[in-house]
C-alpha cells in the first residue's frame, strides 16, 4: 500500500527515466571487438558506395557535357 502512495507521490519525469534506466538494463550491448569490426564493416561500404556514387556522378556530367556540347 504504501508503494501505491509512494508512485502517487512521484513526478512523472521520474516514472521516466526509471522506464528508460530498466530498459537500458536490458540491452545487450556489444563487446568492443564486435563493435571494432562492425566499425571497420561499415567504413568500408561507406568508402565503396561513395566510389561508385563519385563514378555515376562523373558519367552523367560527362553525358550532360557530351549532350550540351553537340
Amino acid at each position: 500500500m504504501k508503494r501505491r502512495v509512494e508512485a502517487k507521490r512521484e513526478k512523472p519525469g521520474f516514472r521516466f527515466v526509471r522506464s528508460i534506466v530498466a530498459e537500458l538494463r536490458k540491452v545487450v550491448w556489444p563487446s568492443r571487438q564486435e563493435t571494432i569490426r562492425l566499425t571497420v564493416i561499415v567504413l568500408i561500404v561507406t568508402v565503396v558506395i561513395a566510389m561508385m556514387l563519385g563514378v555515376i556522378d562523373l558519367a552523367f556530367a560527362e553525358l550532360v557535357e557530351i549532350l550540351i556540347i553537340r
